[in-house]
């Protein structure tokens, strides 16, 4: 079997996040952003109360995540953002809007963990020629991501990156996919797909011819695997299977 491309799933496959609390991190990032908004708007008396603005933002993330996971088509973050400072009086330039998608996220960023040298195990795969990219569902931009890559130092591993929110395209569209092969210039049956969900990662891709790797987490332990999809638990295992599948 020729293998050319490993692409990789983001959250709880590179980026360990484990068991989030989902509404703490929410009000933490709310919290940011608010006080960032209010410096700009310097002395407006007519600033909404945080807590009008908290219940304002969530109700809003909630109900553009809902209609993205029910029409699989990734929302516009930052026009979403850029909308909620007009209702504010502000009109934020692409600096200014990208450090508030970054203070939303913060608090969760800082949450995040790596596997014990992941950089050692991605820069093997490298040396090994194979070509490696990222495929995420996120509706954060992907200035945002790649910041907290570079933190990291794997940015460099993965010069193409396909976001939810640059495509619009959620795995498992099928679409998504062939973004990333042909921007790799990959066959699908040249290319391995690893992630920690099945529908996205194991499903969707296969649907193409991608082989699959399901990686176990803390947040899917309990799920049934095919028999026929090899199941990891750290990156570190990927080089020596895909040895054993070049052979």
């Amino acid at each position: 079997m020729a293998i050319q491309a490993v692409l990789f799933d983001l959250g709880e496959t590179l980026f360990n996040y484990g068991e989030v609390n989902v509404g703490a991190y929410f009000l933490q990032g709310a919290r940011l952003t608010y006080d960032y908004l209010r410096q700009l708007a310097g002395g407006n008396d007519k600033f909404p109360s945080f807590k009008k603005y908290h219940r304002r933002h969530i109700a809003s993330i909630k109900w553009h995540y809902f209609w993205s996971n029910v029409k699989n088509r990734e929302f516009d973050c930052m026009a979403l953002l850029h909308k909620e400072a007009w209702a504010m009086g502000l009109s934020l330039e692409q600096e200014q809007l990208e450090r508030l998608a970054w203070l939303w996220y913060q608090p969760l960023g800082e949450s995040a963990a790596i596997e014990v040298d992941l950089a050692c195990h991605l820069q093997e795969l490298s040396d090994m020629s194979l070509k490696l990219a990222i495929i995420s569902n996120t509706f954060l931009p992907s200035s945002v991501l790649d910041r907290h890559l570079e933190r990291f130092d794997l940015l460099r591993f993965f010069p193409v990156r396909t976001y939810s929110s640059d495509t619009f395209f959620r795995k498992p569209d099928r679409r998504i996919y062939q973004i990333t092969l042909e921007r790799l210039s990959v066959p699908a049956a040249d290319a391995v797909m690893v992630g920690d969900k099945l529908r996205e990662d194991v499903k969707g891709p296969a649907r193409l011819g991608i082989k699959t790797v399901f990686k176990r987490g803390c947040n899917n332990r309990k799920k049934r695997v095919p028999s026929h999809v090899p199941v990891i638990d750290n990156i570190a295992e990927l080089p020596d299977m895909i040895r054993d599948w070049q052979k």
